[in-house]
């Protein structure tokens, strides 16, 4: 069976600025693809971004929710064996000989015999 470890990071709030990339989306689309990248030369597979509410302090006793996204990264911590045996394979269907019938005794009678007629 094939365990995985997961890793949740929050999901890149602005864009990366490069020479050629002039959009907001674009910018947007490189610092994710920079993200996913980085993750992926440490072994990590993308599962997914998962948009979540968080608690946060405003001011000093309010708080305030607001939502936060996180990226979802998997990878295999480590095959482990079944914890379960599996089952023993059944052994070879064979032939056996025909059973013999079993011995029926006639059934007892309620009559007694009759004496044999004399003459």
């Amino acid at each position: 069976m094939v365990r995985f470890e997961y890793k949740a990071v929050p999901a890149p709030a602005r864009g990366t600025k490069a020479k050629g990339v002039k959009t907001t989306e674009d910018r947007f689309a490189l610092a994710m693809t920079d993200a996913l990248n980085a993750h992926a030369a440490d072994g990590w597979e993308f599962v997914r971004v998962e948009t979540l509410p968080c608690e946060s302090r405003k001011g000093l006793t309010g708080t305030q929710i607001t939502d936060q996204s996180m990226m979802v990264f998997r990878r295999i911590k480590h095959a482990v064996a079944p914890s379960e045996p599996a089952e023993a394979p059944l052994p070879p269907l064979t032939l056996s000989p025909e059973p013999t019938p079993a011995r029926v005794d006639p059934p007892i009678s309620r009559i007694p015999d009759s004496a044999e007629p004399t003459s």
